[in-house]
């Protein structure tokens, strides 16, 4: 008995000192049990897979920082993160986490990188989720009359950046006076798209999805909330705004 818990103990440290060198082979040395051809095996197929999946999530960030910068950000992370999920369609928001949580700051580091890794987070998480919209919906009809049904499939968002806009011909240094209000959809094709609006579009969704009212109960609770002084005028607008956003699969469908 004394000689196996030996050896599971010998085991164990074999097993922590593997993983510590795979996560940062610069820092901890390999197990001397373990021939380096096989190890190199390891280390290039875990982080070649890792990377691979966090340049395919976060396409417009990977375009922004040379392969050094890029290769020295993924390898912290690789380091630093402990994930909390064993699922490789999680590693974005594992990378995430890790950006807006334990990165340092970098020169390298534009500033707006943690609102365009939220947004390239969302296009993926969206992609992937498996939210279901209520059966039971008519996509036809009066938008004033009906209760229209904001798709779960919707994320409204703010950024101080606009995000949707940046690549490597556009790094604003500094963001706009006025925030970016975008809505992010999966429509009814599973197409993954956006729909810049603004803070009053925000609010109705907001509204919409917190009370089952009509349309133009909705759209006159936004008109009181803004003090507007021509109420009807604002519902004559909601209404054309409340049709776009159904043809678009924004709003789901009328109940």
């Amino acid at each position: 008995m004394h000689g196996a818990t030996e050896n599971q103990t010998d085991f164990q440290r074999i097993q922590r000192d593997f993983a510590a060198h795979l996560r940062h082979p610069r820092e901890h040395a390999p197990p001397a049990e373990i021939e380096d051809r096989r190890l190199a095996i390891y280390r290039d197929l875990i982080y070649n897979n890792i990377e691979s999946f966090i340049a395919s999530g976060f396409p417009v960030l990977r375009k922004l920082y040379s392969d050094s910068d890029w290769h020295a950000m993924v390898r912290d992370f690789v380091h630093l993160h402990a994930s909390r999920s064993p699922y490789f369609l999680q590693i974005s928001e594992e990378f995430l986490h890790y950006l807006q949580n334990e990165r340092e700051a970098h020169p390298c580091d534009p500033p707006f990188l943690l609102e365009l890794a939220h947004y390239e987070w969302v296009e993926l998480a969206l992609d992937v989720s498996d939210a279901e919209i209520p059966g039971g919906l008519s996509r036809e009809g009066d938008v004033l009359a009906s209760i229209p049904v904001v798709s779960p499939l919707v994320w409204s968002l703010s950024y101080r950046f606009p995000v949707h806009q940046i690549g490597p011909a556009f790094q604003p240094e500094e963001p706009p006076e006025a925030p970016t209000f975008l809505l992010v959809y999966r429509d009814r094709s599973e197409e993954v798209g956006f729909m810049e609006t603004n803070a009053v579009t925000a609010r109705l969704l907001q509204l919409a999805q917190a009370e089952a009212l009509p349309g133009r109960d909705l759209l006159l609770a936004l008109a009181e909330e803004m003090h507007h002084p021509e109420p009807e005028v604002l519902v004559q607008f909601g209404q054309d705004l409340l049709e776009k956003l159904l043809r678009a699969g924004i709003v789901a469908g009328l109940r």
